[in-house]
């Protein structure tokens, strides 16, 4: 479900990962809702995941409504790598 190269946001809360997907898609960036992948911490038990193609513009326009997520990671060689600077 989440390949090498993708980017996989965590929230807090599953109400604000439904706002912030619901932000992105209205905004017709490439992303998708998924199952936390287990590998992972999440108190909501979902998480958004994007390509680095999109990044730049899915992070932005998080933080631009004051969503960002309280962790990103990107999957390398089959391990996740938390992102530096993702905690609020």
């Amino acid at each position: 479900m989440v390949n090498d190269g993708d980017y996989v946001a965590i929230f807090n809360s599953i109400h604000r990962v439904m706002q912030a997907e619901k932000l992105l898609k209205e905004r017709r960036l490439r992303i998708l809702l998924i199952p936390a992948p287990r590998a992972l911490k999440s108190d909501c038990g979902l998480a958004l995941r994007y390509g680095d193609a999109d990044r730049a513009e899915v992070e932005g326009a998080l933080a631009g409504e004051r969503l960002l997520p309280e962790e990103i990671y990107v999957k390398k060689e089959g391990k996740f790598v938390r992102c530096e600077g993702t905690e609020e």
